[in-house]
Protein backbone atom coordinates (compact mmCIF):
# COMPACT_ATOMS: atom_id res chain seq x y z
CA UNK A 1 0.00 0.00 0.00
CA UNK A 2 1.61 3.40 -1.12
CA UNK A 3 2.74 5.59 1.84
CA UNK A 4 -0.31 8.65 2.04
CA UNK A 5 2.64 11.04 3.81
CA UNK A 6 5.99 11.62 2.54
CA UNK A 7 8.06 12.85 5.87
CA UNK A 8 11.64 14.22 6.61
CA UNK A 9 12.73 11.05 7.52
CA UNK A 10 11.57 9.49 4.35
CA UNK A 11 13.81 11.80 2.83
CA UNK A 12 16.73 11.67 5.09
CA UNK A 13 16.96 7.72 4.38
CA UNK A 14 16.97 7.80 0.65
CA UNK A 15 19.81 9.99 0.77
CA UNK A 16 21.66 8.13 3.97
CA UNK A 17 21.66 11.53 5.88
CA UNK A 18 20.28 12.20 9.05
CA UNK A 19 17.00 13.24 9.92
CA UNK A 20 18.60 16.21 11.72
CA UNK A 21 20.71 17.48 8.23
CA UNK A 22 17.72 16.88 6.26
CA UNK A 23 15.69 19.38 8.65
CA UNK A 24 18.04 21.36 8.32
CA UNK A 25 18.68 21.83 4.72
CA UNK A 26 15.23 22.35 4.20
CA UNK A 27 15.12 25.15 6.82
CA UNK A 28 18.38 27.04 5.19
CA UNK A 29 20.50 26.62 8.18
CA UNK A 30 23.59 27.87 7.24
CA UNK A 31 26.03 25.31 8.20
CA UNK A 32 24.52 23.00 5.29
CA UNK A 33 26.96 23.13 2.59
CA UNK A 34 24.66 24.23 -0.76
CA UNK A 35 25.61 20.39 -2.26
CA UNK A 36 24.09 18.82 0.46
CA UNK A 37 20.99 21.82 0.74
CA UNK A 38 20.10 20.61 -3.41
CA UNK A 39 20.49 17.15 -3.12
CA UNK A 40 17.90 16.97 0.06
CA UNK A 41 15.66 20.18 -1.81
CA UNK A 42 15.73 17.75 -5.53
CA UNK A 43 14.70 14.71 -3.13
CA UNK A 44 11.77 16.60 -1.29
CA UNK A 45 10.72 17.70 -5.03
CA UNK A 46 10.90 14.06 -6.04
CA UNK A 47 8.84 12.69 -3.45
CA UNK A 48 6.73 15.41 -3.36
CA UNK A 49 7.19 16.52 0.11
CA UNK A 50 4.18 18.71 1.23
CA UNK A 51 4.35 22.08 -0.78
CA UNK A 52 7.17 20.64 -2.79
CA UNK A 53 4.04 18.51 -4.69
CA UNK A 54 3.44 21.44 -6.62
CA UNK A 55 6.52 20.89 -8.51
CA UNK A 56 6.86 19.04 -11.68
CA UNK A 57 9.38 15.70 -10.94
CA UNK A 58 10.82 15.43 -14.33
CA UNK A 59 11.62 18.86 -14.45
CA UNK A 60 14.50 18.72 -12.26
CA UNK A 61 16.15 16.23 -14.12
CA UNK A 62 18.38 17.94 -16.74
CA UNK A 63 17.11 17.44 -20.58
CA UNK A 64 20.20 19.52 -22.14
CA UNK A 65 23.13 21.46 -21.21
CA UNK A 66 20.54 24.17 -21.09
CA UNK A 67 20.23 25.46 -17.47
CA UNK A 68 18.22 28.41 -15.97
CA UNK A 69 19.93 29.47 -12.19
CA UNK A 70 16.95 30.41 -9.54
CA UNK A 71 18.96 32.78 -7.02
CA UNK A 72 17.30 33.13 -3.64
CA UNK A 73 17.91 34.44 0.18
CA UNK A 74 14.73 32.47 0.79
CA UNK A 75 13.98 29.29 -0.88
CA UNK A 76 9.95 30.56 -1.52
CA UNK A 77 8.80 27.17 -1.61
CA UNK A 78 8.03 26.65 1.20
CA UNK A 79 4.79 29.61 0.60
CA UNK A 80 1.68 29.09 -1.76
CA UNK A 81 2.85 31.56 -3.85
CA UNK A 82 6.06 30.19 -3.96
CA UNK A 83 5.37 26.77 -4.85
CA UNK A 84 2.90 27.91 -7.18
CA UNK A 85 4.72 30.58 -9.11
CA UNK A 86 7.66 27.90 -9.24
CA UNK A 87 5.95 24.88 -10.16
CA UNK A 88 4.38 26.98 -13.39
CA UNK A 89 7.99 28.24 -14.17
CA UNK A 90 9.61 25.41 -13.83
CA UNK A 91 7.02 23.56 -16.36
CA UNK A 92 7.47 26.18 -18.94
CA UNK A 93 11.64 26.11 -19.18
CA UNK A 94 11.83 22.49 -18.83
CA UNK A 95 9.75 21.95 -21.98
CA UNK A 96 11.73 24.38 -23.67
CA UNK A 97 14.67 21.86 -22.61
CA UNK A 98 16.22 24.54 -19.67
CA UNK A 99 17.33 22.80 -16.19
CA UNK A 100 16.43 24.62 -13.16
CA UNK A 101 19.00 24.96 -10.24
CA UNK A 102 18.50 26.23 -7.15
CA UNK A 103 21.22 28.74 -5.51
CA UNK A 104 20.75 30.32 -1.66
CA UNK A 105 22.61 33.25 -0.74
CA UNK A 106 23.46 33.57 2.67
CA UNK A 107 24.03 37.03 4.69
CA UNK A 108 27.68 36.56 4.18
CA UNK A 109 27.19 36.60 0.52
CA UNK A 110 25.17 39.36 0.45
CA UNK A 111 27.53 41.40 2.90
CA UNK A 112 30.55 40.96 0.63
CA UNK A 113 28.88 40.70 -2.53
CA UNK A 114 29.72 37.23 -3.45
CA UNK A 115 28.51 34.64 -5.39
CA UNK A 116 26.69 31.35 -3.83
CA UNK A 117 29.61 28.68 -4.11
CA UNK A 118 27.48 26.46 -6.51
CA UNK A 119 26.79 29.06 -8.93
CA UNK A 120 29.19 29.24 -12.16
CA UNK A 121 28.03 31.63 -14.20
CA UNK A 122 29.55 30.31 -17.45
CA UNK A 123 27.14 27.38 -17.22
CA UNK A 124 23.85 29.65 -16.87
CA UNK A 125 22.10 31.11 -19.80
CA UNK A 126 19.40 32.92 -17.69
CA UNK A 127 18.98 33.80 -14.16
CA UNK A 128 15.70 33.86 -11.83
CA UNK A 129 15.67 36.08 -8.91
CA UNK A 130 13.28 35.74 -5.87
CA UNK A 131 12.91 36.82 -2.46
CA UNK A 132 16.66 39.01 -3.37
CA UNK A 133 15.83 42.67 -2.29
CA UNK A 134 19.20 43.81 -1.47
CA UNK A 135 19.82 46.59 -3.96
CA UNK A 136 23.63 46.22 -4.43
CA UNK A 137 23.66 42.57 -4.72
CA UNK A 138 21.20 42.84 -7.09
CA UNK A 139 23.04 45.30 -9.21
CA UNK A 140 25.58 42.83 -8.97
CA UNK A 141 23.98 40.26 -10.64
CA UNK A 142 22.64 42.45 -13.32
CA UNK A 143 26.47 43.32 -14.17
CA UNK A 144 27.20 39.65 -14.98
CA UNK A 145 25.50 39.73 -18.33
CA UNK A 146 23.31 37.15 -17.84
CA UNK A 147 19.68 37.46 -18.89
CA UNK A 148 18.02 37.95 -16.31
CA UNK A 149 14.50 38.22 -14.21
CA UNK A 150 13.39 39.45 -11.18
CA UNK A 151 10.24 38.19 -9.66
CA UNK A 152 9.71 41.17 -7.43
CA UNK A 153 12.73 43.68 -6.30
CA UNK A 154 14.32 45.49 -3.90
CA UNK A 155 11.78 48.21 -2.45
CA UNK A 156 14.16 50.99 -3.63
CA UNK A 157 15.01 50.25 -6.83
CA UNK A 158 14.58 52.33 -9.41
CA UNK A 159 13.20 50.76 -13.06
CA UNK A 160 15.05 52.51 -15.65
CA UNK A 161 18.25 51.51 -13.90
CA UNK A 162 17.87 47.74 -13.70
CA UNK A 163 19.97 45.95 -16.48
CA UNK A 164 17.24 43.09 -16.09
CA UNK A 165 13.56 42.41 -16.41
CA UNK A 166 11.02 42.46 -13.88
CA UNK A 167 7.70 41.09 -12.67
CA UNK A 168 5.55 41.97 -10.22
CA UNK A 169 1.75 41.62 -8.96
CA UNK A 170 -0.13 44.60 -9.44
CA UNK A 171 -0.01 45.74 -6.01
CA UNK A 172 -0.61 49.43 -5.67
CA UNK A 173 -4.40 49.33 -7.36
CA UNK A 174 -5.40 46.00 -5.14
CA UNK A 175 -4.45 47.81 -2.13
CA UNK A 176 -6.08 50.83 -3.30
CA UNK A 177 -9.28 49.03 -4.43
CA UNK A 178 -9.57 47.34 -0.58
CA UNK A 179 -8.86 50.54 1.24
CA UNK A 180 -10.84 52.39 -0.83
CA UNK A 181 -13.77 49.76 -0.14
CA UNK A 182 -13.02 50.00 3.78
CA UNK A 183 -13.63 53.86 3.28
CA UNK A 184 -16.68 53.78 1.97
CA UNK A 185 -18.06 51.52 4.19
CA UNK A 186 -17.45 54.04 6.64
CA UNK A 187 -13.83 53.57 8.14
CA UNK A 188 -12.12 56.80 8.60
CA UNK A 189 -9.30 55.33 10.85
CA UNK A 190 -7.44 53.00 9.03
CA UNK A 191 -4.12 51.80 9.63
CA UNK A 192 -1.44 49.26 7.63
CA UNK A 193 0.81 47.06 8.85
CA UNK A 194 4.48 45.89 7.02
CA UNK A 195 7.50 46.82 6.22
CA UNK A 196 6.98 49.09 3.21
CA UNK A 197 10.93 49.04 2.76
CA UNK A 198 10.93 45.18 2.77
CA UNK A 199 10.34 44.72 -1.06
CA UNK A 200 9.15 46.74 -3.93
CA UNK A 201 5.75 45.08 -3.60
CA UNK A 202 5.03 46.00 0.04
CA UNK A 203 6.02 49.45 -1.03
CA UNK A 204 3.60 49.68 -3.63
CA UNK A 205 1.00 48.16 -1.68
CA UNK A 206 1.68 50.69 0.65
CA UNK A 207 1.30 53.43 -1.80
CA UNK A 208 -1.64 51.97 -2.71
CA UNK A 209 -2.75 52.67 0.87
CA UNK A 210 -1.70 55.98 1.27
CA UNK A 211 -4.00 57.29 -2.28
CA UNK A 212 -7.18 55.81 -0.81
CA UNK A 213 -6.46 57.98 1.99
CA UNK A 214 -5.34 61.25 -0.46
CA UNK A 215 -8.48 60.73 -2.48
CA UNK A 216 -10.64 60.25 0.54
CA UNK A 217 -9.14 63.40 1.74
CA UNK A 218 -8.09 61.40 4.91
CA UNK A 219 -4.54 62.32 6.76
CA UNK A 220 -2.34 59.28 7.15
CA UNK A 221 -2.16 58.79 11.19
CA UNK A 222 1.25 56.64 11.82
CA UNK A 223 0.05 56.00 15.00
CA UNK A 224 -2.10 53.49 13.68
CA UNK A 225 0.25 52.06 11.60
CA UNK A 226 2.85 49.18 12.37
CA UNK A 227 5.84 49.33 10.35
CA UNK A 228 8.89 48.24 12.18
CA UNK A 229 11.03 46.59 9.49
CA UNK A 230 10.46 42.67 8.59
CA UNK A 231 12.62 40.59 10.51
CA UNK A 232 10.96 42.08 13.55
CA UNK A 233 7.83 39.86 12.67
CA UNK A 234 9.61 36.80 12.79
CA UNK A 235 11.45 37.58 16.07
CA UNK A 236 9.24 35.86 18.76
CA UNK A 237 6.04 34.63 18.58
CA UNK A 238 4.24 37.34 20.27
CA UNK A 239 5.74 40.07 19.05
CA UNK A 240 2.64 41.64 17.08
CA UNK A 241 0.95 41.34 20.54
CA UNK A 242 3.51 43.78 21.94
CA UNK A 243 3.39 46.06 19.15
CA UNK A 244 -0.20 45.97 19.37
CA UNK A 245 0.01 46.86 23.16
CA UNK A 246 1.94 49.91 22.47
CA UNK A 247 -0.88 51.43 20.44
CA UNK A 248 -2.89 54.13 22.76
CA UNK A 249 -5.83 53.32 20.00
CA UNK A 250 -7.07 50.98 17.65
CA UNK A 251 -7.84 51.58 14.14
CA UNK A 252 -11.19 50.76 12.81
CA UNK A 253 -9.53 48.78 10.43
CA UNK A 254 -6.42 47.11 9.24
CA UNK A 255 -4.37 46.60 5.96
CA UNK A 256 -2.13 44.54 5.73
CA UNK A 257 1.25 44.13 3.75
CA UNK A 258 0.18 40.05 3.45
CA UNK A 259 -1.70 37.30 4.73
CA UNK A 260 0.89 35.75 7.30
CA UNK A 261 1.04 39.65 8.68
CA UNK A 262 -2.67 39.62 8.54
CA UNK A 263 -3.27 36.26 10.55
CA UNK A 264 -0.39 37.62 13.12
CA UNK A 265 -2.83 40.19 13.45
CA UNK A 266 -5.79 38.51 14.35
CA UNK A 267 -4.52 36.28 16.37
CA UNK A 268 -2.77 39.24 18.15
CA UNK A 269 -6.30 41.22 18.50
CA UNK A 270 -7.93 37.74 19.29
CA UNK A 271 -5.49 37.93 22.68
CA UNK A 272 -7.45 41.19 23.37
CA UNK A 273 -10.85 39.94 23.10
CA UNK A 274 -10.84 42.46 20.26
CA UNK A 275 -13.95 40.84 17.85
CA UNK A 276 -12.73 41.04 14.01
CA UNK A 277 -14.74 42.14 12.09
CA UNK A 278 -16.92 43.86 14.92
CA UNK A 279 -14.52 46.09 16.16
CA UNK A 280 -11.92 46.20 14.01
CA UNK A 281 -12.18 44.80 10.40
CA UNK A 282 -8.62 43.46 8.92
CA UNK A 283 -7.58 42.76 5.25
CA UNK A 284 -4.41 41.11 3.64
CA UNK A 285 -3.01 40.15 0.29
CA UNK A 286 -2.09 37.25 -1.45
CA UNK A 287 -4.64 34.61 -1.22
CA UNK A 288 -2.69 32.17 0.87
CA UNK A 289 -4.52 29.36 1.96
CA UNK A 290 -4.16 30.59 5.32
CA UNK A 291 -6.73 33.26 4.49
CA UNK A 292 -9.37 30.47 3.74
CA UNK A 293 -8.47 28.44 7.44
CA UNK A 294 -8.33 31.69 9.75
CA UNK A 295 -12.01 32.25 11.04
CA UNK A 296 -13.49 34.82 10.40
CA UNK A 297 -11.98 34.15 7.15
CA UNK A 298 -9.75 36.91 5.52
CA UNK A 299 -10.45 39.36 2.96
CA UNK A 300 -7.13 39.65 0.63
CA UNK A 301 -6.05 39.96 -3.07
CA UNK A 302 -5.33 37.22 -5.10
CA UNK A 303 -2.47 36.87 -7.11
CA UNK A 304 -2.63 34.17 -10.01
CA UNK A 305 0.90 32.30 -8.95
CA UNK A 306 1.29 29.81 -11.45
CA UNK A 307 0.71 32.35 -14.35
CA UNK A 308 3.06 34.67 -12.82
CA UNK A 309 5.72 31.86 -13.47
CA UNK A 310 4.83 31.15 -16.97
CA UNK A 311 4.60 34.35 -17.73
CA UNK A 312 8.10 35.15 -15.84
CA UNK A 313 9.45 32.59 -17.99
CA UNK A 314 8.19 33.70 -20.99
CA UNK A 315 9.94 36.60 -20.63
CA UNK A 316 13.21 35.27 -19.67
CA UNK A 317 13.41 32.85 -22.67
CA UNK A 318 12.20 35.67 -24.98
CA UNK A 319 15.43 37.74 -22.90
CA UNK A 320 17.44 35.27 -24.10
CA UNK A 321 17.06 34.41 -27.34
CA UNK A 322 17.09 38.48 -28.07
CA UNK A 323 19.15 39.87 -25.44
CA UNK A 324 19.18 43.24 -26.68
CA UNK A 325 15.69 44.17 -26.55
CA UNK A 326 14.49 46.84 -24.26
CA UNK A 327 13.90 45.72 -20.96
CA UNK A 328 9.92 44.89 -19.35
CA UNK A 329 8.18 45.92 -15.98
CA UNK A 330 5.11 43.68 -16.03
CA UNK A 331 2.54 43.96 -13.28
CA UNK A 332 0.25 40.91 -13.76
CA UNK A 333 -3.39 41.39 -12.37
CA UNK A 334 -4.52 40.87 -9.02
CA UNK A 335 -8.01 39.93 -7.85
CA UNK A 336 -10.24 41.51 -4.84
CA UNK A 337 -11.70 38.96 -2.17
CA UNK A 338 -13.91 40.07 0.10
CA UNK A 339 -14.18 37.27 3.32
CA UNK A 340 -15.93 37.94 6.77
CA UNK A 341 -13.14 40.08 8.45
CA UNK A 342 -14.20 42.92 6.78
CA UNK A 343 -17.72 42.22 7.78
CA UNK A 344 -20.29 44.32 5.71
CA UNK A 345 -18.27 44.91 2.36
CA UNK A 346 -19.79 41.39 1.93
CA UNK A 347 -23.23 42.37 1.91
CA UNK A 348 -22.44 45.22 -1.11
Amino acid sequence: MAKDKITIQDIADSLGISRNTASKALNGVESIPDETRNKVIKKAIELKYKQFAFVDTESIMPKNPGNIALITCNLPIFSHFGSMLISGLEIKISSEGYNLSIHIVRDADINTLTLPNNFEPSKVDGIICIEMFDKKYSEMICNLGIPTIFIDAAADVFYSDMKADLILMENEYGTYAVTKKLIDDGHTKLGFVGDYNHCKSFNERWDGFNRALAMSKIEVNMSYCVIEEDRYYFSEPNFMDKLLDKMKEFPTAFVCANDFIAVSVMKALKNKNIQIPNDIAVCGFDDAPESRIVEPHLTTVHISNSEMGNIAADMLLSRIKNPTKPYQITHVKTELMFRESTGKMLSN
